[in-house]
């Protein structure tokens, strides 16, 4: 049976999964790049998982509210502005995760994406490469990196940027938590 820490940003998104063959171990991260670095790397000393499945919230330039993403791939937005040389600002898990097969029913008949994170809550639309915009997962990237872990983000589209994205974000938690869950069990 392998081990998976599912992490989650805050209580409102917490929602209880189950994955075929997987023991999940929950881990609450809190906002923002820092502070997900920092609880990810106490649960993974901790927890010593075999994967690590990040489950939240996004918002979006280009898709729906309602859509969700299955993500191999994460941006630091932070970092992707200021193009200094030697700075990591893009990660691919992709042969990392096909390795595994853990998280082949998750991946089969999902929406692949791109996730973009940074340190502000994104309100205007501005140039942000990617599909879905948060504010831990590519913090959460690289400390699985770092490990060697394979990592996933599970992210559901609560708002559309540059459109109220903060109200949106609120009320549509519920939701998200909701479809998330049926996602889940689905697959």
């Amino acid at each position: 049976m392998k081990k998976v820490l599912l992490t989650y940003a805050v209580k409102d998104e917490f929602i209880p999964v189950t994955l075929k063959g997987c023991e999940i171990i929950y881990a609450l991260t809190g906002i923002g790049k820092a502070k997900a670095a920092m609880k990810l790397t106490e649960a993974i000393y901790k927890e010593k998982p075999d994967l690590v499945l990040n489950m939240g919230t996004a918002g979006t330039l280009t898709h729906n509210i309602g859509d969700i993403f299955i993500c191999q791939r994460f941006i630091d937005r932070d970092f992707h502005s200021i193009n200094l040389p030697g700075v990591e600002y893009e990660i691919d898990f992709t042969p990392l995760v096909a390795k595994t097969k853990i998280f082949e029913d998750l991946l089969a008949n999902s929406n692949s994406g791109t996730c973009n994170t940074g340190d502000s809550f994104v309100t205007e639309a501005e140039s942000v490469y990617g599909d879905v915009v948060d504010m831990e997962a590519f913090a959460q990237a690289i400390v699985c990196k770092e490990y060697n872990i394979p990592f996933i983000a599970v992210k559901y589209v609560t708002d559309l940027i540059g459109q109220n994205s903060v109200k949106h974000w609120e009320g549509k938690l519920a939701d998200a938590r909701k479809e998330l869950g049926e996602w889940f069990l689905e697959k």
